[in-house]
């Protein structure tokens, strides 16, 4: 009876032996885990962080790389310090979600540096190999992580669903190989690839290291890149940087759009009361200018205009949105469509990125303008407050009221019929305007104008 207690003991433990999820790669080096101390830093823990630099610093745990490449790149850095601001004011909107998230897991916030390599600190940033985002995920690895790649969404550039992807794949490549450099190499070259010049160099009886296996050049300068990086945000006044003030306080947070309703990009823009290019910095993931409702997705809104997000959209009265959606049927025919709603099949095509060589339609959802025409956002009725609207709104006052917070008030707006001769310098001449601004109020891409065309003009008086 002992001897099969003991035999199935035996057996249960094995099993649990093969449940692990990650592979360990044999030719590793034995997984440790790096404490601050290791890299010979000396920090004040007596108190809280200062800003989000200070507490970055405070979690770096994987040894300094002192070689040349990286004497060579941290004098490259230093030698462009406008770009290490630029790189560094776009850190930080995402800063304190990532260096949350690291401290969550326990890794290292080395790692809330890396989108400084891969993309500059630039959401939409996209390489030659169709790597995307902050994190430049390939489609197939974005894929992997369960990160949505549509012609409406490609969540790689989703500063959230990115960061949570990137962090999982990291510390399975540190589970796979246990050890942070080779870690970063094969989240550049590949785990595989790592894997294979580890093996060739156990074969030939030489070290199997970080330090001693080939590697891309491109791949060879990836860990002393952010090395680099690491020692000028260790001590910037050292190698005359100066970094932004970075707070350590949540940028951003997720505020739940209009339910059941598609809102364009743009609307949602002015709806915050913020510059159209933050916005979409924060909400980078949208290819289209609306955002569905089907997509039931949070917005991402920095602290500071959520309530007047929220405030704003509970007393516009106006559209969401110039756009409608159609859900096509297999084998649909875009000419139809097109006629069906009063667009050219060339529009329809524009619009939605669609081929020539594409006659007939997939299950797939449509985007048109409303009403069946052309033209797409017209945003002159939704104004952002003047300077004087926004101080009267945080002044106390008895007569403050929703009047104040509206935005959709009467636009001053007219429209044109395009006569022959026209342009659009002639027109923004005549109406007192620019060629940009008439461009924004028809959403025109080009200057060609067609003879019965009606064009939104602005309604100040004319030049004589």
């Amino acid at each position: 009876m002992n001897c099969l207690r003991l035999f199935i003991l035996l057996i249960v433990a094995v099993l649990a032996g093969c449940a692990t999820n990650t592979p360990q790669n044999p030719y590793a080096p034995a997984k440790k885990t790096y404490t601050a101390a290791e890299t010979s830093r000396t920090i004040d823990l007596t108190h809280p962080p200062r800003d989000m630099w200070d507490r970055v610093r405070r979690g770096f745990a994987i040894p300094n790389l002192d070689n040349e490449l990286t004497e060579r790149w941290t004098d490259y850095y230093a030698s462009h310090p406008e770009s290490v601001l630029l790189m560094s004011k776009r850190a930080s909107k995402y800063l304190y979600y990532i260096v949350d998230e690291l401290n969550r897991r326990g890794l290292p916030t080395e790692l809330a540096l890396l989108p400084f390599v891969e993309s500059a600190y630039n959401p939409t940033a996209y390489s030659r190999a169709k790597a995307s985002g902050l994190w430049q995920f390939i489609p197939s690895t974005g894929l992997h992580y369960n990160l949505e790649q549509t012609s409406w969404r490609d969540q790689r550039r989703d500063p959230v669903a990115s960061t949570n992807a990137a962090l999982d794949y990291l510390a399975y490549l540190y589970d796979f190989q246990g050890d942070w450099y080779l870690a970063l190499a094969s989240y550049n070259w590949g785990e595989g690839s790592v894997k294979r010049a580890m093996e060739k160099n156990a074969s030939a009886g030489v070290p199997a290291d970080y330090a001693s296996i080939n590697m891309p050049e491109e791949t060879r300068n990836y860990v002393p890149k952010l090395q680099a990086i690491k020692n000028i945000i260790t001590n910037p006044r050292k190698y005359g940087i100066t970094l932004p003030e970075v707070s350590n306080t949540p940028y951003f947070t997720t505020v739940q759009k209009a339910p059941n309703t598609d809102i364009e990009v743009e609307v949602a823009a002015k709806l915050a009361e913020m510059p159209l290019d933050e916005f979409k910095s924060l909400n980078a993931s949208f290819n289209r200018p609306i955002i569905l409702a089907e997509h039931q997705t949070a917005l991402l809104l920095p602290t500071n205009r959520v309530d007047i997000f929220n405030a704003n959209l509970e007393a516009y009265k106006g559209r969401l949105s110039s756009w409608q959606t159609y859900k096509s049927k297999p084998g649909e025919s875009y000419v139809a469509i097109a006629k069906q709603y009063g667009i050219s099949v060339a529009q329809l095509r524009a619009i939605n990125g669609l081929g020539k060589k594409e006659t007939r339609a997939v299950a797939q959802t449509l985007l048109l303008p409303a009403q069946g025409r052309g033209g797409g956002i017209q945003l002159a009725s939704l104004e952002v407050p003047d300077s004087e609207e926004r101080a009267a709104k945080s002044a106390p006052s008895s007569r403050r009221s929703k009047d104040i917070v509206v935005l959709h008030r009467k636009a001053n707006v007219r429209t044109h019929t395009v006569k022959g001769g026209d342009t659009l310098f002639s027109l923004a001449k005549q109406y007192n305007t620019s060629v940009n601004e008439l461009r924004k109020l028809n959403n025109l891409k080009g200057s060609a104008l067609a003879k019965g065309e009606r064009l939104r003009v602005p309604g100040t008086s004319i030049r004589g």
